[in-house]
């Protein structure tokens, strides 16, 4: 059974820091694209970032510069650092997995940043 895991939501104040954990379980983790994406309230799901299984990384705009996504293969394990955080960051953040023809998302934790 796939789970992805997500933790290290909460409360922030705007220009505070969160690390968000994504820990995978029931795939082949290093073979995976890993990826953050958030949903806003009446918006849609958006990309946050992605880190290839080989490393390579793209970022929003919105985030470049603030945001960090990093992996630990050997933990099976996606972070992103999240550091300037600004109220409009604030949204359910999801854990994304993508190895072509599979694909997973997790349950979301709450990201919820005040002025």
């Amino acid at each position: 059974q796939v789970q992805l895991v997500e933790s290290g939501g909460g409360l922030a104040q705007a220009g505070g820091s969160l690390r968000l954990y994504c820990a995978a379980s029931g795939i082949n983790f290093r073979l995976y694209n890993m990826g953050w994406y958030r949903q806003a309230p009446g918006k849609q799901r958006e990309l946050v970032a992605t880190i290839t299984r080989g490393d390579a990384t793209n970022y929003a705009d919105d985030v470049k510069g603030r945001f960090t996504i990093s992996r630990d293969n050997r933990k099976n394990t996606v972070y992103l650092q999240m550091n300037g955080l600004k109220p409009e960051d604030t949204a359910v953040y999801y854990c994304h997995a993508d190895h072509p023809p599979n694909a997973y998302w997790g349950q979301g934790t709450q990201v919820t940043v005040s002025l």
